[in-house]
């Protein structure tokens, strides 16, 4: 798992098998979670706060962004080792569309409602989306009494994923953007590893995972401009959701804090007789002329 706490720090389920830990034979890697030390207050998919009548029609708003690769921000990861106690059965899984705001208004008509969060997990976990200006967070818009939730942007802002854990439970984070995996940037799947979220902490999840020192800025823009567009892992019908996945874990070390051993300078550049197992970051985009 990847951790970032006051100083930033993350950890990254997908780097466990650098800290030497081997998975148990019966279940996937252990998980890493990365927690990011940006402030922000919770938000997550669940139920709005007024319990209103269903929407009598099921509206659906028009995908008009995407999310580019950003500029390079300073996000430095490590590795905590931890354990999904439901490997195959996450906690939560669920999605949240953006797109312009006139045209989420249109779909949704006189039945749109807002909040500034979401809840996931029974209210676990809150989930906002952060201007990542400090500005308060994006609206969230949806139809009365659903779950249909979509959130409001605009072509050139950066926006940042904040979950916050309400409860005493240990998570792992494992979210997507536009069908990409944040931490890789390769399609998005429960299985992969993702971001360590402690009780009564906050996670900011800013942009794809470019190393372990930095990530891409997440920006919305025009969907020909969306990284999931622009890199042979995309597709174009992915663009426009944000998902979340939830698995409660449990740490494997006493001390989740120690820094994960750097690779000796000697050994880098070096003969690799596995080269393909070293990409688990996101590579950058391939923007076509």
């Amino acid at each position: 798992m990847r951790k970032s706490i006051g100083s930033r720090w993350q950890f990254l389920l997908g780097l466990l098998f650098v800290a030497g830990l081997s998975a148990c034979s019966m279940q996937p890697p252990a998980a890493t979670v990365t927690q990011d030390s940006a402030s922000a207050s919770g938000a997550s998919y669940g139920t709005s706060a007024r319990a209103a009548a269903p929407a009598p029609r099921a509206a659906k708003a028009e995908a008009t962004l995407g999310t580019q690769w950003g500029e390079g921000r300073e996000s430095v990861t490590k590795v905590v080792r931890a354990s999904r106690l439901t490997p195959d059965q996450p906690r939560f899984v669920g999605q949240m569309r953006y797109s312009d705001e006139a045209s989420i208004r249109r779909a949704l008509g006189q039945y749109a409602e807002r909040q500034l969060n979401a809840l996931l997990a029974d209210g676990d976990v809150e989930m906002q989306i952060g201007s990542g200006q400090g500005q308060p967070p994006l609206r969230i818009f949806s139809s009365r009494g659903g779950q249909d939730y979509y959130v409001a942007g605009r072509a050139g802002e950066r926006y940042e994923l904040i979950y916050t854990n309400r409860s005493n439970r240990f998570y792992e984070v494992v979210a997507t953007v536009d069908g990409l995996d944040v931490l890789t940037g390769q399609p998005g799947s429960v299985r992969n590893e993702g971001y360590l979220l402690r009780p009564g902490e906050r996670l900011v999840i800013d942009g794809f995972r470019k190393n372990d020192r930095e990530v891409a800025a997440f920006r919305f823009s025009n969907k020909d401009r969306a990284y999931a567009n622009n890199t042979p892992a995309g597709d174009a019908r992915n663009v426009g959701v944000i998902g979340s996945a939830l698995f409660e874990v449990r740490l494997d070390e006493r001390d989740p804090d120690l820094p994960v051993n750097p690779v000796p300078a000697a050994q880098r550049g070096q003969p690799q007789a596995f080269p393909a197992d070293g990409g688990r970051y996101a590579p950058p985009p391939q923007y076509r002329r």
